[in-house]
C-alpha cells in the first residue's frame, strides 16, 4: 500500500509544493513546528533513510540544504532546522524550518493540522517558491 507521501507526491491527496524533480519533491507538512516547514521526500518509496542509495541520499541532501537556504531567506530566520525522524510516516523525509533556537526543535508544540491557518500555509509555501523560483506544482519557472 502507498504511503501518504506517496498519495501526495502522484496527486491523490492535497500537497503545497515547493520543489520537483525526477528523484526529490519538497512540499509543506500539515502539522508544522513554525510556517515554512518543508519534508523533503525521495519519489521512491523507502522506509529507512539508510535504505536509500547513495545517488538518491546525496540528492536528497543537496535539495535539502537548498531549501534551508530559501526557508532562512524566506523568514528571515538565523537558521533552518534538519531532522530526520521517520516514525510517523513510513517513507523517508527531512523535515526543514526556520528557526531561532533550541527549543523549536519539539514536535510536541507542533501546530496540530486542523489548527493550521490556510492562508498562512498558502502564503508560507509562496515565499519559499519565490526564492527558489519554482511555480505552485514545484517545478523550475
Amino acid at each position: 500500500m502507498s504511503s501518504v507521501f506517496t498519495k501526495i507526491i502522484n496527486g491523490e491527496l492535497p500537497g503545497r509544493f515547493v520543489y520537483r524533480d525526477d528523484l526529490v519533491v519538497a512540499f509543506l507538512t500539515i502539522e508544522p513546528l513554525r510556517y515554512g516547514h518543508v519534508l523533503v521526500v525521495p519519489v521512491e518509496e523507502t522506509d529507512r533513510w539508510t535504505d536509500l542509495s547513495p545517488t538518491v541520499w546525496r540528492h536528497l541532501n543537496e535539495v535539502a540544504q537548498n531549501i534551508g537556504r530559501a526557508v532562512k531567506e524566506a523568514f528571515g530566520s538565523s537558521r533552518a532546522g534538519y531532522i530526520i525522524a521517520g516514525f510517523d510516516v513510513p517513507h523517508t523525509h527531512i523535515h526543514i524550518f526556520p528557526t531561532d533556537r533550541m527549543g523549536e526543535y519539539d514536535f510536541s508544540k507542533a501546530i496540530a493540522a486542523d489548527a493550521t491557518d490556510p492562508a498562512e500555509m498558502d502564503g508560507a509555501a509562496e515565499k519559499i517558491r519565490a526564492v527558489l523560483e519554482t511555480d505552485e506544482n514545484g517545478n523550475p519557472r
